[in-house]
């Protein structure tokens, strides 16, 4: 994981999905600041917006850190706080985050993570050949326990997560792709191979 930079709310945005919304919590009688009744539905009026959350966060995972196209139809917006934790967030774009559907099916409600858009820079670790993923092991026992159960949260360090990651690097370096094409793809790569030296 990376660092996210919030990007402004759509235009669009308050009228196809808050204010929808909103209505619809009202209309159910579910307060918009209360955790939502057991087993409730809302409906999904994000949807509407998943295009948007796609082009403003240039088409990455929040949480792998990788570029997912949008026609593939493997993404999905993570409500960071959980729709059961919070009604009214199920409807706010600053709790949108941009996520392919294998991390959003791992996230699920849990809160025991740390959050891409108030992430420091230096919590974790890359092993390029490889595509390891690890805390920093400068970090203190806090935030080294925190980048833990993130890295376990989201298997974030399995197999396939590493595949992926190995696989970006040793392309960049065997086709000689440009650097800012990798960053666009693979910004998590990038991002460790930069502070390596490696570009």
């Amino acid at each position: 994981m990376i660092p996210v930079a919030a990007q402004p709310e759509p235009a669009a945005f308050d009228a196809a999905v808050r204010q929808k919304g909103l209505t619809h919590l009202i209309e159910k009688g579910f307060p918009r600041g209360q955790p939502l009744p057991s087993k409730a539905e809302i409906k999904p009026y994000w949807r509407a917006c998943l295009t948007d959350l796609h082009q403003a966060y240039g088409g990455v995972c929040a949480y792998l850190g990788i570029f997912f196209e949008r026609v593939m139809g493997g993404g999905s917006v993570d409500h960071f706080i959980a729709k059961s934790a919070n009604a009214g967030l199920a409807y706010e774009w600053s709790n949108y985050r941009l996520a392919c559907s294998t991390m959003n099916s791992r996230k699920r409600e849990f809160s025991d993570m740390l959050d891409p858009f108030h992430l420091a820079s230096d919590l974790f670790r890359l092993q390029l050949s490889t595509g390891h993923v690890y805390p920093n092991q400068n970090l203190g026992a806090v935030p080294m326990r925190l980048v833990e159960e993130t890295i376990e949260r989201l298997g974030l360090d399995d197999p396939q997560c590493r595949e992926l990651r190995a696989r970006w690097y040793q392309e960049y370096l065997e086709h000689g792709l440009p650097s800012e094409y990798l960053k666009s793809k693979s910004p998590f790569v990038w991002a460790e191979a930069n502070r390596q030296g490696l570009l």
